[in-house]
């Protein structure tokens, strides 16, 4: 059993701050990490695991779930299992995180429930990112409102990983999307994904959302920021349609001007992954999942990198996580 027999290195939090402060890498002997695997444990080397916004405010202490110190944060990953003894996983699998066990450490050490397995022919760094941006997009356009091919869709923070998916899923199920931006040169790197009309969130961009939503029927608009432009996906919405929040990236409340519940009877729903996976059969977590790494097995779901780094220089990932004008995700490289 070989996590026993080695010192491996993790990133602990000890207390609540500012992500860079107050993380540190640390050696942990076998006697922290306890006796060997219990029934239904496995043990995974891990290969890569991304940093996403959910794992910055986890180590603010901010995020849904706040976890008794000290702690390894980590909520996506990718690795290899090394010894089981759960049925149905193997040494030698390829396996992602369904729930959050840490995934910033060189090895980990849980149930079998809390992983999938999947093929050895996706990329290990496409598929450490498939637990959250993927299938929260995929929900989003699947959950909340029955689309049609040729349906519109709008959604702001276009650039970022769920963004991203939200264009490339939204091409696959023949939906067209209107994507809001801050930054003109965002333009460009979205509409090779398949965006269909990307606007930039300044004086000109609002007024053609303005032009353009009174001659489309957009049904369903997703919101990872909040405060005003929350606002302005509502008022691109049809009548009764579907505004669902799954980020608060402006950190500003959605508030909803009567208008919009009054005459135009828009529903207003919020989704967070983590719930839908608690709630949600297995057998429907594990067909979607399916579903999106057949996506990018075939290269028609994919998520920018933005940098990679060794596990020891976590300090200065997490700063280049947190940068405003960072393109792409920050993925820590975690094998020994």
């Amino acid at each position: 059993m070989s996590l026993l027999k080695r010192v491996m290195k993790e990133v602990q939090l000890t207390e609540f701050g500012k992500a860079q402060e107050v993380v540190s890498v640390q050696e942990v002997s076998p006697q922290v990490l306890g006796g060997g695997l219990e029934e239904g444990q496995v043990e995974v080397r891990m290969l890569v695991a991304p940093i996403n916004p959910a794992d910055i405010n986890f180590i603010e202490g901010t995020y849904g779930v706040k976890p008794v110190l000290p702690a390894v944060p980590g909520i996506e990953g990718c690795g290899i299992v090394e010894d089981s003894r759960a049925s149905g996983v193997n040494v030698g699998d390829t396996v992602i995180f369904l729930k959050r066990v840490g995934t910033w450490s060189q090895r980990v050490v849980c149930d079998a429930d809390a992983l999938y397995v999947i093929s050895r022919d996706l990329c290990r760094e496409q598929a450490s990112m498939l637990k959250v941006n993927p299938m929260t997009a995929l929900c989003l356009l699947e959950d909340y409102t029955s689309l049609q091919a040729g349906d519109w869709v709008i959604q702001n923070a276009a650039n970022s990983g769920v963004g991203q998916c939200v264009i490339q899923i939204a091409k696959l199920l023949g939906l067209r999307t209107i994507n809001l931006v801050r930054r003109a040169e965002l333009v460009a790197e979205l509409e090779p994904l398949g965006a269909d009309i990307v606007l930039v969130e300044d004086e000109g961009g609002v007024q053609q959302l303005k032009e353009i939503s009174q001659k489309l029927e957009v049904k369903l608009a997703c919101n990872a920021v909040g405060g005003e432009s929350s606002i302005r996906l509502m008022s691109a919405l049809v009548e009764q349609g579907v505004h669902v929040t799954y980020g608060a990236m402006s950190r500003r409340p959605v508030t909803i001007p009567n208008k919009f519940l009054i005459f135009k009877r828009i529903r207003f729903e919020g989704l967070w992954v983590t719930k839908w996976l608690e709630e949600t059969s297995q057998s429907e977590v594990h067909r979607r999942y399916a579903q999106l790494a057949q996506w990018v097995e075939e290269g028609k779901l994919t998520q920018t990198i933005a940098s990679r780094y060794p596990l020891e220089d976590i300090k200065q990932a997490l700063v280049h996580a947190q940068q405003d004008k960072r393109t792409g995700k920050v993925i820590l490289s975690l094998a020994e």
